[in-house]
């Protein structure tokens, strides 16, 4: 898994975790009921369930997930004064990744940086930047002033 998968995986891990779990307790009740009452209906129960459950996950693929309020409570419980909308360094803090010259040097290769990766400065912007530019690209709502 490369850096940008991890990033991504951080934010948008945050945003799905509460959804998927009440479709397991909506399928285990009417397998139930057929068996405790044989004389009702079971047929119409048991469709539903299965109906329901693949419907979730492509409604959960194509959503949008909004960065801001996560990376805001990224950055709350971290317990540190954070910039992640405008350093590359703070985003990846926030987010509990290695923020290293390293690890922003391996970023910036999977971005597609062609400048100088020894001139930090201009590649932090940059990469910010990206980011901002692939996370929008992959599903989420970043707000325009980061897009520029």
């Amino acid at each position: 898994m490369g850096i940008f998968d991890k990033i991504k995986h951080a934010i948008f891990g945050e945003a799905k975790a509460a959804e998927p779990v009440a479709n397991g307790a909506a399928k285990t009740a009417p397998a139930q009921a057929p068996v405790s009452h044989p004389s009702a209906p079971s047929p119409t129960p048991a469709s539903s369930p299965a109906q329901t459950k693949p419907a979730p996950a492509p409604a959960t693929a194509t959503a949008t997930v909004d960065i801001v309020p996560i990376l805001d409570a990224a950055v709350k419980k971290s317990g540190q004064k954070l910039d992640w909308r405008h350093s590359i360094v703070d985003l990846m803090k926030a987010v509990g990744m290695d923020a290293s010259l390293t690890e922003r040097k391996e970023l910036a290769a999977e971005l597609g940086y062609t400048g100088d990766t020894n001139d930090s400065a201009k590649m932090n912007m940059w990469l910010h930047k990206a980011l901002m530019k692939r996370l929008s690209e992959n599903g989420g709502k970043v707000p325009a002033d980061l897009l520029d």
